[in-house]
Parts: C-alpha cells; structure tokens; sequence
C-alpha cells in the first residue's frame, strides 16, 4: 500500500506523481485540502521524520509566521500549526509500507521502489 500526501497543484507532487505513473506504481493520493490533516497524522510525520524536517520553512505560510511564533517552535507548537495550515507541511511526504519518505527526487524513489 503505497500512499502520497500533499496537495495537487505542488510542482513537487506533481513530479513525484508522474514518477509513480510512469513507473508504472499504484498509489493512493490524500489532498490535505479535500480529505484533511489530523493531530496525529501530523504527530506521525514528526515522530518518524522529525518535525523540523517536516515544517517546509520556504513557503509562503510559514514566512507570515511572527518572529515569536517562529522562534519558539518546538515540536507541539509545530505540530499544532503544521494541522491548521497543511500546506506548511513539507511534500510530498509518501508513505511505503508504514514507512515515511520525505521530498522527492527521482534517485530517492529508484531507490525505494527497486
């Protein structure tokens, strides 16, 4: 059971879903917008990948932060932002047998799928 998470219009998602199309791969696709992102799906994330890694600092969402709010992150403050606003979440995040990737690249998934 191969499931990927984010959201559609992510030019990330959108490499790593055609990866997995042209591969030929069966996925699941879970919209943080369409099917939502719960605390623990999040906690999930954070616990196995690190929240840090998790929290995509680059977009949009995160930089409106206030410089308190950023500079006292810590992993259930970001836990609590990363589920209010999904898209501060780092993508795509493809979930492999019970095991979490991070990001894509088409060297990573060689990898994970050979």
């Amino acid at each position: 059971m191969i499931t990927m998470y984010g959201i559609p219009n992510c030019d990330s998602i959108k490499k790593a879903k055609k990866y997995l199309s042209d591969n030929n791969i069966e996925f699941t696709f879970h919209d943080y917008r369409k099917d939502g992102v719960s605390e623990e799906l999040v906690t999930e994330f954070c616990k196995n990948l690190g929240w840090e890694q998790v929290l995509n600092k680059r977009g949009t969402t995160y930089r409106a932060l206030s410089d308190d709010e950023k500079s006292n992150l810590s992993e259930p403050s970001a836990i609590t932002h990363l589920v209010a606003a999904p898209a501060m979440i780092k993508r795509p995040i493809l979930k492999v047998n019970g095991k979490l990737h991070l990001g894509f690249k088409a060297a990573q998934y060689d990898e994970i799928f050979a």
